[in-house]
């Protein structure tokens, strides 16, 4: 078994939970997943299975999208509505075009610091474990793009909904404390669903509960090409360069007719996901995985 399924997350789960649960529903120990959603968080969760766990690499990477609601007016210790209460403002006379003014302050390049409760490793230790201590340790700064923040109408007096697009590794829970912020007061993430990541959208995924019933019903949406979840530069290659290809030999560049700066899905005639590449050095391109001819 090889391809990857994408599950629709049902808050309560970790991501973790999720591989295991697909783990003994197909029958395969090979399995990962590509870009952690927190437990309270729902939406798309890309699983790579058997041989296409070695893909993981290239689809975590992915852009995302997410939509979800940011409370005024209240910060909490994990930025989001399962944290304890730090403080409160008065924020009643935030208008919505103040915080679509501080949202485009926060889209572009910008730099995030981790947030405590997070699953990055500091000094060997992952952080939410940290936190859970009472711990508060120095955290890596990185930068991240966030394509579009748009806030729009919350259901609720004081609620923003937003819709947020950015580069992996983007934390919306801390955009939406850094949104507060940038409004003279505080505030928190509540709701978080993830619509998309990289090519699956949220209309392609399966709850476990319907993984389950495809299982028996031969649903065609249950396992995806390997080919569907790489947004690469694609190159075909057939005849004598198939078979370098399928060894995992060094190829020049123009042998694969690639044209960016790599890594190259490197697809057979029959239109199957025979490889990755990458650029090395001097013009050639070299094998990172290779799953041979189908």
């Amino acid at each position: 078994m090889i391809g990857f399924v994408v599950v629709d997350k049902e808050p309560g789960w970790t991501s973790h939970d999720v591989v295991a649960r697909c783990r003994r529903l197909l029958g395969e120990r090979r399995i990962g997943h590509a870009g952690t959603l927190d437990p309270g968080a729902t939406g798309v969760l890309v699983l790579g299975v058997g041989r296409a766990t070695r893909l993981l690499r290239f689809v975590s990477g992915a852009d995302k999208e997410y939509r979800g609601e940011v409370v005024l007016g209240v910060t909490t210790t994990t930025l989001d509505d399962e944290g304890e209460v730090l403080g409160r403002f008065e924020m009643a006379g935030v208008t919505l075009e103040d915080a679509r003014r501080a949202a485009a302050g926060l889209t572009g390049e910008i730099d995030q610091q981790v947030p405590m409760v997070s699953a990055v490793k500091v000094g060997g230790r992952r952080l939410h474990r940290l936190a859970r201590e009472g711990a508060e340790v120095d955290r890596p700064v990185r930068r991240v793009r966030v394509e579009r923040f748009e806030v729009h109408p919350g259901p609720d007096p004081g609620v923003l909904a937003i819709e947020v697009r950015c580069s992996a590794g983007t934390y919306v829970r801390s955009l939406a404390a850094d949104l507060g912020a940038a409004l003279g007061g505080g505030a928190h993430l509540r709701g978080l669903r993830r619509t998309r990541s990289g090519s699956f959208l949220v209309e392609d995924a399966l709850t476990l509960a319907e993984l389950e019933r495809g299982l028996a019903g031969g649903d065609p949406r249950l396992l995806r090409a390997p080919l569907d979840a790489l947004e690469l530069e694609r190159v075909a290659v057939s005849g004598d360069a198939l078979d370098d290809v399928c060894h995992g030999r060094a190829l020049d560049l123009g042998a694969l007719g690639a044209q960016g700066p790599g890594p190259y899905a490197v697809v057979e005639p029959g239109g199957a996901l025979a490889a990755v590449y990458e650029a090395a050095s001097e013009g050639r391109a070299r094998a990172a995985v290779v799953l041979g001819a189908s």
